[in-house]
């Protein structure tokens, strides 16, 4: 028997600088310079990311493979907010919006700055550890991220930390944006696998409207079907697309994300499932977690992921 390769190393991917993690028949890749973003997501040579333009559509601010969303993830409905005493405007600030002009995806997507603190392969899993330390006029709390990728086996777990670095609480709102492929079967014929949970309601702007409702665990087929979808998650934290093949990739929120969004857009071969730390506009509406300096806020999720005809 061969034995296991595991492996975290630095490497080049489409002219970039990059660090490869390996764990077997697991690869991936993530761009330290583009905002420490996952751009490639490999199991048995089957890639499970989408990256929609390449490192370039993300250096220029738009969201593809695996990027993280912070300090906010998804969107705010207005360009103010107030967290105790401070008032944040967000007016005449450069930002990325969506189609309504409202800001989404927060300050970091693509973003340089980001320290290699860690490169390891031990035992049966590659690590890659990196931060960031964040202040900027549109999020006045400063604080560093730091982000550790595990991999192991079939899976890539991803903790996420806060600290804060001044003397200010800071609020927490932050998620992750998979952009997720099944190789080799079209997104119609995908099953969309989902825990009993509570949609949340959200308005024409995807701001949720303070109403919801109960729905139970369900696998149906995604079909033709479209989401843009916010859920507060219950006791089972597990959401999936798989296929009849076997090809499957599984998203597990783990300890400090309380929501997960799924999206499916019309016309695309991809979908995402979200793991939010917060529901959408918490940081507008007030109900982000605030983690005061000397403290640290941690949160984890695990995407893992099946080839076609694999049992494992």
């Amino acid at each position: 028997m061969n034995p296991l390769r595991v492996a975290a190393e630095p490497t080049r991917f489409e002219g970039e600088d990059a660090v490869a993690l390996t764990c077997g028949d697991l690869s991936a890749v993530f761009l330290p310079d583009v905002g420490m973003t996952g751009v490639s997501l490999q199991y048995r040579g089957r890639e499970f990311l989408a990256l929609p333009g390449g490192p370039a559509a993300v250096r220029n601010g738009h969201t593809g493979g695996l990027p993280l969303l912070a300090p906010w993830a998804n969107r705010l409905a207005t360009r103010h907010y107030r967290v105790g005493r401070i008032d944040v405007s967000l007016r005449r600030l450069r930002l990325t919006t969506d189609a309504n002009g409202l800001p989404i995806h927060g300050l970091l997507v693509g973003a340089p700055g980001w320290r290699v603190d860690e490169l390891a392969a031990r035992g049966d899993r590659a690590r890659l550890a990196a931060s960031i330390d964040v202040d900027h006029r549109a999020f006045p709390f400063p604080h560093r991220i730091e982000v550790v990728v595990d991999a192991h086996a079939a899976k890539l777990v991803v903790d996420t930390t806060v600290v804060p670095t001044g003397r200010r609480r800071v609020p927490v709102g932050f998620g992750w944006h998979p952009y997720l492929r099944l190789p080799g079967t079209p997104r119609s014929h995908w099953r969309l696998r989902l825990p009993a949970r509570e949609h949340l309601a959200l308005d024409r702007r995807g701001i949720p409207n303070g109403a919801s409702h109960r729905e139970a665990e369900e696998s149906a087929p995604v079909g033709r079907r479209t989401f843009d979808d916010l859920y507060a998650l219950g006791r089972d934290h597990r959401l999936a697309f798989e296929a009849d093949d076997g090809a499957a990739v599984e998203l597990h929120c783990g300890v400090g994300y309380r929501c997960a969004q799924v999206w499916v857009p019309a016309g695309r071969d991809f979908a995402a499932l979200e793991p939010m730390t917060v529901p959408t506009n918490a940081l507008v509406d007030g109900q982000t977690p605030l983690v005061s300096p000397g403290g640290s806020y941690r949160a984890r999720f695990t995407l893992g992921v099946r080839a076609p005809g694999s049992s494992a």
